[in-house]
């Protein structure tokens, strides 16, 4: 299984996917990349193509620049599967990935562990076997959530799924779910979310619609919850209320720095340059970062370096 995760599908402008582009960035050590630790590398970083994978693939190359590593950029592969294995073959030496997808998609685990952190370990010490390293995790987590507007918000007065669920036994009429195909078929989607919170959502209150379009109908109210990722702009720039998962059932998408195990050996400063960076990334700096793409259109790229130059990352 794989998380789709949130943001439109965009193109990496002037990226290649097979043999990419030099990263030319004009930037100097800030408070990462004092002294080039990395001067004479030659590092290709990658990411898959939507949003906030872009982003994060130029905040990753940005900072090896100004660490003083010539950059190639192979950003923007179309699906999960494509970036994942140039890493662990050596096609590119690092992206920054999710821990959830690692752990059950490429590692085929099919009970992710709750605790954030420990999926992370676990994702590392497995992983490792395979020739891919991962450094220390970000805040960032990037996984399913029910959102409502301000307004049903105001009237139903729920912040949790427990309550939601509460909610479905006690008004059944109240909650209206707008969902996806996928979502609605996943174990670890609407299925399982009832099933862990007994929720009783009849059929007929269930409408199965685009991500996109989930988004919108949400803030227009025409369903009381729509299925979110918690890192989407929109969340932010449509004022949607996120209900606490407080029974921890959706899988942690944590992001983190995925390294080709050889290029940290022989570069082992990457670690140094990238943990101040991954340390800052939260679901707020993402919902921002995302939103100026998605809702602003901006570009991916100039977002990032704008955000590690505001940071002073870099000069």
């Amino acid at each position: 299984m794989v998380l789709l995760t949130a943001g439109m599908l965009v193109a990496s402008a002037g990226c290649g996917l097979t043999s990419g582009s030099p990263m030319v960035d004009d930037v100097r050590p800030g408070t990462i990349g004092r002294g080039e630790p990395l001067k004479g590398a030659e590092l290709t970083v990658t990411s898959k193509s939507f949003t906030e994978q872009l982003i994060l693939g130029a905040i990753m190359g940005i900072a090896f620049q100004a660490a003083g590593a010539e950059v190639l950029d192979r950003t923007g592969i179309q699906g999960s599967i494509g970036s994942r294995e140039a890493v662990r073959k050596g096609d590119a030496d690092a992206g920054y990935e999710y821990t959830g997808t690692a752990w059950i998609t490429y590692l085929g685990r099919s009970e992710p562990i709750p605790d954030p952190h420990k999926q992370w370990e676990a994702v590392r010490e497995a992983d490792a076997r395979n020739g891919v390293s991962w450094l220390a995790p970000s805040e960032l987590n990037n996984t399913y959530a029910l959102a409502m507007n301000q307004e049903n918000h105001r009237k139903y007065g729920t912040n949790t799924l427990s309550e939601v669920a509460a909610l479905s036994k006690s008004d059944s009429g109240a909650v209206t779910l707008c969902v996806e195909v996928e979502f609605a078929n996943r174990a670890d989607g609407l299925p399982g979310m009832q099933k862990a919170y007994g929720m009783d959502v009849p059929t007929k209150n269930i409408t199965q619609m685009d991500t996109g379009i989930i988004y919108t109908q949400v803030a227009k109210g025409s369903c009381t919850y729509g299925e979110v990722f918690t890192t989407d702009g929109r969340i932010k720039s449509m004022n949607l209320v996120v209900m606490e998962d407080d029974k921890k059932f959706f899988p942690n998408y944590n992001v983190a720095p995925m390294i080709n195990s050889k290029t940290l050996k022989k570069w082992p400063a990457i670690a140094e340059v990238l943990d101040p960076v991954t340390k800052k990334l939260n679901n707020s700096v993402a919902q921002d970062l995302n939103a100026k793409v998605d809702v602003d259109g901006e570009d991916p790229h100039q977002v990032a370096l704008d955000w590690m130059k505001g940071e002073g990352f870099v000069k």
